[in-house]
């Protein structure tokens, strides 16, 4: 059967038609690298890794493009930085917390069982393809400087609104509109911000300064994808500003009708039917996840919270419950009981795959498959691939230290470490970081100024 895919921007489900079969392109927006990822943050992360993997099966995989960016300039980045690297230069803890911390996530969703995107682009890495269309929309009169700023001039888009369909009212309250003098229309957003001389900046036409959120996906999809592609894709809380404002910027920027083609977007999450904060005591890293006791009193193999994941129809909202964990263990531990060669995925699972990503039917025909080649090219498919022992074993490893590091090597290179910092010497404290992160360590730089660390995996 045709691959069907749900599209957000129609509000229906449809045959999904690639540009151009031997180059499909998919983009889903990444993380902001200021802290660990956490279990919401795993969902998209591992439903588009499913797609990924049938459009690769489909199309084959030298013909399928997956991008997914990392945001590494943005103000939650600085204040984290200033917070956890005091005395240190900002542009320098900026450089130490986004570095570190996408290390840890690409270790954390790696054990998820998700597959490294094709092209992995860093916001700080595409500025002159910002300030480009930024200046492309003033000249089009999509946009406007002023006092230092670049807005986007909201009324010069007949249409703006159509992916989410709010009236000017919601969309007013969605976007937390700040109030500011220099603003043609309370809608206008910024593009370009001015930057103080200890935050990070760029030379522009317009001063020096910093680009706004949405203006970086929509210039690193282009740089990667081109000007209209097929696929966006995404959590369904950033549909409105975010995916709203990039198609606005994009679309009028390149003067085409759409952005992509179809846009997907992943339900929410809650915890044990709460919404996850911290404030309740329910909000998990996927790293906790992973290393610590915290939920359900035990460490979870990554592809057990995968299945766990996976079992809810991905647009509809999950419920994240540490019942759902334990018997998507039971489930993997018996599906994994014998060791074979995969064979082709079954017909069946794919065809539920084909049918807008429809997981709780795959698995369901998973439950059904009797021959365990059939079984193990199925889930393969899917994503899993660990051996039943490498499931069963694995908190027990976790509690009896199975992932060891030489202690007395790690104190030593985190002394040589603080007296670089002591010393201004940048390029040696990176590079003694790499070394950790090359021995497994995670090194996290507390607020009192001390330094301490954890196996990370």
């Amino acid at each position: 059967m045709p691959l069907k895919l749900y599209n957000t921007l129609t509000r229906r489900k449809e045959d999904f038609v690639p540009l151009d079969p031997a180059n499909v392109r998919l983009y889903v927006c990444g993380p902001t690298v200021y802290d660990f990822a956490h279990i919401g943050n795993a969902r998209p992360v591992i439903v588009f890794d499913v797609l990924f993997r049938l459009l690769r099966h489909v199309y084959g995989d030298a013909h399928v493009t997956y991008v997914r960016n990392i945001t590494d300039v943005d103000d939650k980045i600085n204040e984290r930085a200033a917070r956890d690297f005091p005395g240190v230069p900002l542009n320098k803890a900026i450089r130490e917390l986004t570095e570190g911390t996408a290390v840890i996530f690409r270790q954390d969703i790696a054990a998820l069982g998700s597959l490294p995107p094709t092209v992995e682009p860093r916001a700080t890495e595409h500025i002159s393809e910002m300030i480009d269309i930024i200046e492309r929309l003033i000249a089009t009169g999509h946009a406007y400087p002023a006092e230092g700023h670049v807005l986007f001039n909201v009324p010069s888009m007949p249409d703006y609104g159509r992916l989410s369909r709010r009236s000017l009212d919601e969309m007013e309250a969605g976007a937390r509109v700040d109030v500011a003098p220099y603003k043609r229309d309370p809608m206008d957003f910024v593009l370009w911000k001015p930057s103080s001389d200890e935050e990070p900046g760029w030379i522009s036409p317009w001063g020096r300064g910093r680009p706004g959120w949405h203006i970086e996906c929509s210039a690193m999809s282009w740089k990667h994808l081109g000007e209209v592609f097929d696929i966006h894709g995404g959590g369904i809380d950033l549909v409105f500003p975010h995916h709203e404002n990039e198609i606005a910027q994009s679309r009028c920027a390149f003067g085409h009708a759409v952005m992509a083609n179809v846009w997907m977007h992943n339900g929410f999450l809650q915890v044990e039917g709460e919404k996850m904060s911290k404030s309740l005591g329910n909000f998990f890293t996927i790293r906790e996840l992973l290393e610590s006791d915290r939920f359900g009193g035990r460490a979870w193999h990554g592809e057990v919270l995968r299945l766990a994941m996976l079992r809810t129809q991905y647009r509809q909202p999950i419920d994240w419950t540490v019942k759902a964990a334990e018997e998507a263990e039971s489930t993997l531990l018996r599906w994994r009981a014998h060791d074979v060669v995969p064979a082709a995925p079954d017909p069946g699972v794919l065809e539920a795959l084909e049918d807008d990503l429809n997981l709780p039917a795959a698995i369901a025909r998973l439950h059904q498959l009797s021959d365990p080649a059939v079984l193990a090219g199925s889930l393969r498919l899917l994503g899993f691939s660990a051996t039943r022992d490498e499931i069963a074993g694995y908190d027990a490893r976790r509690r009896g230290g199975g992932a060891t590091v030489d202690a007395a090597r790690v104190e030593a290179l985190l002394a040589e470490r603080k007296a670089a910092r002591l010393a201004k010497d940048w390029a040696a404290s990176d590079r003694i970081r790499g070394e950790l992160t090359e021995l497994g360590v995670a090194v996290k730089d507390n607020k009192d100024g001390t330094t301490t660390w954890e196996i990370a995996r």
